[in-house]
């Protein structure tokens, strides 16, 4: 199963790293590729759906394995909701910003009408606006929802920053060669706003740059590089404060060592 915020659009598959069609043709990967891209998604959907699989997988014996990158959803899944984890969004906030009073607590009232905020406080609201939209309403209840009752042996991968860094600029390169513009085109010319969720991901913000004549097709590759590799390493700040996740080295195969950590755990 996929703890991915992007991979649950439909369309959009070469920058949100999809599973390839031969993979999934051997492997059943839950919860992607079902969410109209022009739609938001926010976490609470996420949690609903993903636990309702991972309760249908142990219903059938099976283990599940919960595989991705959106802190904020695994942990979501694995911990409950935690108002701290939802991380600052800077270009949200950007917009806020230049919203009068009036209009910022009507764009609150509009996401969640009993919010429990201040509503002549400005920071206040921003914060709740950007919690509303990352995991969902009713903000009053989010403090009270609880773990789920399965049991989660968490488990990383650790390789060498030259290592990450150098497959981050493969990969970056791999998606443009695929035809990462084109694809972003298509998602336009369909009706996906360029305002839409998936596309401020990595790789389609930087292709819609260069739609927008501000990045050479040469350059591409490299600005999406460092847009990941700012990313990876919030990643790992985020996944080190975990003292539960056993670490295991991407080379050699680390793969024999999680299956023996997983089956004894």
């Amino acid at each position: 199963m996929v703890a991915d915020s992007r991979q649950v659009y439909q369309m959009l598959d070469i920058a949100t790293n999809k599973p390839s069609p031969e993979q999934r043709q051997r492997i059943h990967y839950h919860m992607i590729d079902f969410v109209d891209p022009k739609l938001t998604f926010n976490a609470a959907q996420y949690v609903e759906r993903a636990r309702a699989a991972v309760d249908d997988i142990m219903g059938r014996g099976k283990v599940p394995i919960v595989e991705g990158g959106t802190m904020l959803y695994v942990d979501a899944l694995t911990e409950g909701f935690s108002l701290a984890g939802v991380p600052p969004n800077a270009q949200l906030r950007r917009q806020l910003e230049l919203l009068d009073a009036s209009a910022m607590r009507q764009r609150l009232l509009t996401l969640d009408p009993d919010p429990g905020v201040d509503l002549q406080n400005p920071v206040r609201m921003i914060r709740a606006i950007e919690l509303l939209e990352a995991v969902g309403p009713p903000l009053r209840q989010l403090r009270q929802r609880k773990a789920p009752p399965w049991p989660v042996a968490r488990v990383g991968l650790l390789a060498r920053l030259d290592v990450i860094d150098r497959r981050l600029a493969e990969r970056s390169r791999s998606q443009v060669a695929r035809g990462l513009i084109a694809e972003t085109q298509a998602a336009l010319d369909a009706g996906v706003p360029a305002s839409a969720a998936v596309l401020t991901g990595i790789g389609y913000a930087e292709a819609l740059a260069h739609l927008r004549g501000e990045v050479t097709l040469e350059d591409l590759p490299d600005v999406m590089a460092a847009s990941n590799r700012r990313y990876a390493r919030r990643q790992m700040r985020w996944w080190r404060r975990d003292v539960r996740i056993r670490w295991f080295e991407i080379e050699p195969d680390p793969v024999p060592a999680i299956l023996n950590y997983v089956e004894s755990n």
